[in-house]
C-alpha cells in the first residue's frame, strides 16, 4: 500500500511537470538535451569519487529522460528525429558516466576496475546496438533484462550506497549476457525467415 501510495505521488507530480512543460511550449528536444548535460555533471562526480553526490545528479537526468517523451506525446509533438536524437543522447550518456568512473579508478591506479567499467560500458551500448541492429532484420528483439532503466537504478543504487564495485560486477556480467541473449535470439528468429533469391 505504501508503495502504491510513493507511486501515486511521484506521478502527480510528474504529471504537474509535464503540464507546466507543456503550457511553457518547451521543446521536448530541449529536455532531452538538457538531461544529457545533467548527466554530464554527474560523469564530473564519478570521476572525482563523489559518488553520492553523483547519484543525486543522476537522479536529477532520470526526471529529464522521463519528461521528454510524456511532454512529447502530451503536446503531439512526437517525431521520428526526437526518437532518433533521444537514443544517441542515451548512449553518449552512459559512456559519460562510465567514463568517469573508469578515470576514477585509473587515479587510483585500480586497474581491475578500469577493466570492469571498460566491460559494463561496451556491454551497455551493446545493449542497444544489438537491439536496433535486430531489429532491422526482426519486428522486435527486447529479450534481456539489462536494459538502461535497470542499469541506470543500479548505478543510483551503487552511488548513494558507496557500493560501486559490486555493482559494476552485476552491470558488466548481466549487460553482456542480454547481448549474448540477443544474438541468440536474432540467430534463432532469423532462420525463420526465407532466403531472399535474386531475380534474372
Amino acid at each position: 500500500m505504501l508503495s502504491q501510495a510513493i507511486g501515486r505521488f511521484c506521478k502527480s507530480i510528474l504529471d504537474l511537470i509535464v503540464a507546466g512543460a507543456a503550457a511553457l511550449s518547451i521543446s521536448p528536444n530541449l529536455l532531452t538535451l538538457v538531461g544529457f548535460l545533467v548527466t554530464i555533471v554527474s560523469a564530473t562526480y564519478l570521476a572525482r569519487g563523489k559518488f553520492f553526490q553523483a547519484g543525486l545528479v543522476i537522479i536529477l537526468a532520470g526526471i529529464f529522460d522521463m519528461l521528454d517523451g510524456r511532454v512529447a506525446r502530451k503536446t503531439n509533438s512526437v517525431t521520428p528525429f526526437g526518437a532518433f536524437f533521444d537514443s544517441v543522447l542515451d548512449r553518449y550518456s552512459d559512456i559519460a558516466m562510465f567514463l568517469g568512473l573508469i578515470i576514477y579508478y585509473a587515479k587510483g591506479q585500480r586497474l581491475p576496475y578500469v577493466l570492469l567499467s571498460g566491460v559494463a560500458m561496451v556491454g551497455a551500448v551493446m545493449t542497444s546496438y544489438t537491439r536496433a541492429r535486430a531489429e532491422s532484420l526482426i519486428p522486435l528483439c527486447k529479450v534481456g533484462f539489462m536494459e538502461r532503466p535497470e542499469r541506470m537504478v543500479l548505478m543510483i543504487i551503487g552511488t548513494l550506497t558507496d557500493r560501486m564495485a559490486p555493482v559494476l560486477w552485476v552491470m558488466a556480467f548481466f549487460s553482456n549476457l542480454t547481448v549474448v541473449h540477443r544474438i541468440a535470439y536474432t540467430w534463432k528468429e532469423t532462420s525463420k525467415l526465407k532466403p531472399q533469391t535474386s531475380s534474372q
